[in-house]
C-alpha cells in the first residue's frame, strides 16, 4: 500500500527527477469561533507569497475547488469541475500532484480528498511547509509565472465519497457503521462556541479529533497511535466509516489518516454541522 503522505526529502527527490509532480499550496485560515455564529476566514495566499516550496502554486479551496452555488461553504464541485480547474492550473490527466498547506494541514487534506475522488495521483506533504524547512530545503517568496493551462480532460468519480443529510437523518439506530466527528472535543460536546446555528454533535456519533492525529510539528502520528485513536472509539475499519465535522474540512484529515491505515471505505458528509444544525428538526446532542 502506498502511503497518502510524502516526506519532505522524498518530495525534494521527485522534484529533481524527470517527472516532477505539480505542487499545490492549499493554505487557508478558518479562525476559531469566539462566540456562536462567529465565522471568519482568511485567504492563505499572503502566506504563500511570503514563503513557499519552489515551483508551487497557491490554490484557494473555498473558491477554486468548491461549489459556489451551494448553500454551505466548501461543498464539493462535480468531478469535471475539479478536472477543469486542474487543467487551468496546467495539470493534465495522469499528472501526479503533491498538496500541502501552512495552516495546520486540514485544507491540504481536503484537497487531497477531492483529487483522489476523481482518480488523481495525489499525496500530502507530511508536516507541510514547516517540515520542508526543517529538512533544510529551500523556499521561494513572491509571485511567479504560472504554467500554461493544458487541454481540458474528462473526469469522473472513482469511488463513492459522500453521504447526504437525508441518508444520515434516515440512518437506522442499529446501523453498526461508525459515524465519526472530526472536530475537537470541546466542539463535539458543545462546550466551546460554534460557527454554526447550534452546538453539539449528531446523535450516535463518536469523536476522533482530526487535529489530535498529528504531532506538535504537524507530522502524522505513528500508525499504532492512529489505530489506537480510532479503536478507542470503536472504529476498526472493518465497516464503512462515515465522517463529518463542521464543514467537511477537518474530517478530510480523518479520511487521510484512515487511508494511512489502509481504510479507504469512507464517506464524508459535506454539509456537516453547518447544514445539519441549520435544520431545527434534526437532533443534536451536547455533553
Amino acid at each position: 500500500m502506498t502511503s497518502p503522505f510524502i516526506t519532505a526529502p522524498e518530495l525534494a527527490a521527485t522534484l529533481d527527477g524527470s517527472a516532477p509532480p505539480a505542487v499545490l499550496d492549499a493554505s487557508f485560515v478558518l479562525h476559531p469561533a469566539t462566540f456562536d455564529g462567529d465565522y471568519r476566514t482568511e485567504s492563505g495566499r499572503a502566506r504563500w507569497l511570503a514563503a513557499h516550496i519552489p515551483g508551487s502554486r497557491h490554490v484557494d479551496v473555498a473558491t477554486q475547488f468548491s461549489d459556489a452555488s451551494a448553500a454551505v461553504h466548501y461543498a464539493h464541485p462535480d468531478p469535471q469541475g475539479i478536472a477543469d480547474e486542474l487543467a487551468r492550473l496546467g495539470i493534465g490527466a495522469g499528472d501526479p500532484v503533491v498538496v500541502y498547506d501552512q495552516t495546520g494541514g486540514l485544507f491540504a487534506a481536503r484537497l487531497w480528498y477531492l483529487l483522489t475522488w476523481i482518480g488523481v495521483d495525489a499525496r500530502v506533504l507530511d508536516g507541510g511547509l514547516a517540515a520542508w524547512r526543517a529538512a533544510g530545503l529551500p523556499v521561494d517568496s513572491g509571485d511567479s509565472d504560472s504554467p500554461a493551462a493544458v487541454e481540458p480532460w474528462t473526469a469522473s468519480a472513482v469511488r463513492d465519497a459522500w453521504i447526504t443529510r437525508e441518508e444520515l437523518a434516515d440512518r437506522a439506530k442499529d446501523d453498526s457503521r461508525p459515524l465519526v466527528c472530526g472536530l475537537p472535543a470541546g466542539s463535539f460536546t458543545g462546550a466551546d462556541p460554534t460557527r454554526y446555528s447550534r452546538r453539539g454533535h449528531i446523535p450516535s456519533s463518536v469523536n476522533v479529533s482530526a487535529r489530535d492525529l498529528f504531532a506538535a510539528d504537524g507530522t502524522v502520528k505513528a500508525a499504532g497511535e492512529l489505530r489506537e485513536a480510532y479503536a478507542s472509539q470503536g472504529v476498526t475499519g472493518d465497516e464503512e466509516v462515515l465522517l463529518y465535522c463542521g464543514g467537511g474540512i477537518s474530517v478530510a484529515a480523518n479520511a487521510l489518516t484512515l487511508a494511512e491505515l489502509g481504510v479507504t471505505a469512507v464517506r464524508i458528509y459535506d454539509g456537516s454541522l453547518e447544514e445539519w444544525s441549520a435544520d431545527p428538526t434534526l437532533p443534536l446532542e451536547v455533553g
